[in-house]
């Protein structure tokens, strides 16, 4: 399923700056080697002194945000999990909101695609860490993982032993899913946060999108990441034979109608989020709490799970290295992510 993208609002005039951008990380913000530039960095501070709110937005699960938290002022949100989940980096990544993939549409998920594909194999991300099936790709394995059959891990009573503390994302290491968060959440719009920039021009032009409440069946305040009652973020589907767009075309034609399903790594690697979830709607609903309408927003992308993101924002650019279909719904293009292409447009619309 994928959820209503509204259409594009005007592209802001020339030298007219956003009141919010919003940039995807891996593959767009971030060099191939997981790092931030200096040019990045610099321009992303320059955003904030000019009283441009920036957002990250991304698949990443809280825990791996450390790369950037440094990087972000202010309201100190970023919105994790493709939407599922936004977390406050400047108090040790806590859940304000979470919008969770319900364990009966996961269990329905996880038959239709075993009878689409065959060989397909799970992982389950929940609030308190990732859990995989026996035959999941090693990828970036966390040690307090539990290994068992996927209908264990989305049983209702599942209770996963306490682990280590997590670690963080080194270089190479390809972004999955991994464990998150920390409780004590409240809920969003909490944060103190004022409107900056232009005058409000009033709520968004969302089309569907309802951006001035949690979205239905969100969860705030006191979000468990211990014990039983871990809400799930995301449900990961791989498969070893399948070409990545023609196994995430199947995943929706079989199970489209139960859940929203996206990719952004490079291989046949499925996320799957609750139904309605997206970038795009959670950035919509941070948006309408700041008084931002779309065409004040622009955003950055390069992987089908930045589409909706990238086709609600008034501007929106594609990175040199984005996916084919990102070209097709961005407004512009930039260089690549190892190339400053993030920051080469901040520049220009700063005027620096």
């Amino acid at each position: 399923m994928t959820s209503p993208t509204p259409p594009r609002a005007p592209v802001p005039g020339q030298g007219v700056s956003p009141r919010l951008i919003a940039t995807d990380l891996d593959g767009t913000l971030l060099h191939d080697d997981k790092t931030v530039s200096e040019r990045t960095v610099a321009a992303l501070a320059a955003a904030e002194r000019a009283g441009v709110d920036v957002f990250f937005v991304t698949g990443r699960p809280a825990r791996w945000m450390d790369v950037v938290s440094d990087h972000v002022h202010g309201h100190g949100l970023a919105i994790c999990a493709n939407g599922a989940a936004v977390v406050d980096l400047h108090r040790g990544r806590r859940f304000v909101e979470v919008s969770p993939l319900p364990l009966g549409a996961a269990r329905e998920v996880v038959e239709a695609l075993r009878a689409a594909a065959p060989g397909t194999s799970f992982a389950v991300e929940r609030t308190g860490g990732i859990h995989y099936e026996p035959h999941y790709p090693p990828f970036h394995r966390d040690p307090a993982a539990v290994t068992a059959p996927v209908e264990k891990l989305l049983a209702d009573d599942f209770d996963p032993p306490p682990g280590p503390a997590p670690t963080a994302l080194g270089a190479g290491d390809e972004v999955i899913a991994a464990p998150v968060g920390a409780p004590d959440a409240v809920p969003v719009g909490a944060q103190g946060a004022a409107p900056v920039g232009a005058p409000d021009t009033g709520p968004p032009r969302t089309a569907g999108i309802t951006a001035q409440a949690p979205a239905p069946g969100a969860v705030a305040g006191e979000i468990p990441t211990a014990g039983p009652g871990q809400p799930v973020l995301k449900l990961l589907a791989h498969h070893d034979a399948w070409e990545p767009d023609v196994f995430l075309a199947l995943a929706r034609e079989a199970a489209g109608s139960l859940a929203s399903i996206t990719r952004s790594s490079p291989t046949a690697l499925l996320e799957i989020s609750g139904p309605g979830v997206s970038k795009a709607r959670t950035l919509a609903r941070c948006c309408a709490a700041r008084g931002i309408a779309p065409e004040q927003v622009t955003a950055f992308g390069d992987m089908p799970n930045d589409m909706e993101m990238l086709a609600w924002a008034g501007a929106s650019y594609a990175m040199a290295n984005a996916h084919p279909d990102v070209l097709a719904v961005t407004t512009g293009r930039t260089a690549s992510n190892n190339e400053d292409g993030v920051a080469a447009v901040i520049e220009r619309l700063l005027g620096l």
